[in-house]
């Protein structure tokens, strides 16, 4: 009998044994499966790579008012005006990285440059020199907005702080489709042809007005100072404004999903207005040109 009792409370035992040991590895094997599907779908929902393209001038940067600032290289004011740009640049690229940007590019797009190397930040890539490949290099379908960085209002801006459209001396005025449009505009067009819209822009009142006409609210504004006529402005104090640029980078990685890529039906009636210098008095003369524009990266040469 004691036998008989021993020998059921073994199998009793050993069938509780083998049921917690099959039950131990059904629950590891599901752990792993488990984390498995978790790892695979962080790796599939990660956040993307959010790439940044900056297209800078220097009319827009923060303590620039005067033509004798932008047109020069090599004077003192010409310098000064450069390192202001190089601030202004260092609070937007420090605000984008903060805001998520994996990857910024930087491209010099004043027509005489105006970037200085040892002043650079780190956290992007500067494009800089003349003549380059391209009019945007680097810039694709691959990048998630572009910052147009010390814009100015389009030509005629009655208060805008130095505004012109392409060339300040030759005052071009440009019309797409009917519409007078500025460097915002151009700048935005070629790239709305990859895809990419503007999410960012700063420069005076006048051209962050510009660009909320353009492209609406969704596009974060930061003005740097208010223009009074064209070459007269009032300033803000460079603390202030690097502050503003900053969070406003941070801002602007927010508003992508809302930001739309700038488009206008193709092809384009595109004309154009210039003033042509011409004789020893260097009179000039209104010149005006029309054309069907087929390549958004011809909108201003036509």
């Amino acid at each position: 009998m004691k036998s008989v009792v021993i020998e059921k409370l073994s199998v009793s035992v050993n069938r509780i044994f083998w049921r917690y040991k099959m039950s131990a590895r059904f629950y590891f094997h599901w752990l792993v499966l488990v984390c498995f599907f978790i790892c695979f779908a962080c790796k599939c929902y990660a956040s993307p790579q959010k790439k940044i393209y900056i297209v800078t001038d220097l009319e827009g940067i923060s303590g620039v008012y005067k033509f004798t600032q932008t047109r020069e290289t090599d004077t003192p004011l010409a310098r000064e005006a450069r390192e202001y740009f190089m601030g202004d640049v260092a609070a937007v690229v420090r605000g984008l990285r903060d805001g998520g940007a994996t990857e910024i590019i930087i491209l010099d797009g004043h027509g005489n440059q105006a970037m200085i190397p040892h002043l650079m930040v780190s956290g992007a890539k500067y494009i800089t020199g003349v003549p380059r490949p391209g009019g945007f290099c680097e810039l694709d379908e691959s990048f998630a907005g572009v910052v147009q960085l010390g814009a100015h209002a389009m030509m005629g801006t009655v208060d805008g702080v130095l505004h012109h459209t392409q060339s300040s001396k030759s005052e071009n005025r440009y019309w797409y489709n009917g519409v007078e449009s500025g460097e915002l505009v151009q700048t935005a067009l070629r790239a709305g042809h990859f895809g990419v819209p503007t999410i960012m822009v700063t420069g005076d009142e006048a051209a962050c007005r510009e660009a909320e006409k353009f492209f609406g609210k969704a596009c974060v504004t930061v003005a740097v100072k208010k223009g009074l006529a064209r070459e007269s402005a009032m300033l803000y104090p460079f603390e202030e404004t690097r502050k503003k640029l900053y969070s406003g980078a941070r801002q602007a990685m927010k508003a992508i999903p809302k930001c739309k890529p700038y488009r206008i039906d193709m092809p384009i009636k595109a004309k154009k207005q210039h003033l042509v210098f011409e004789g020893t008095n260097n009179t000039s003369r209104l010149v005006t040109k029309e054309a069907t524009v087929t390549n958004l990266f011809n909108i201003v040469n036509f």
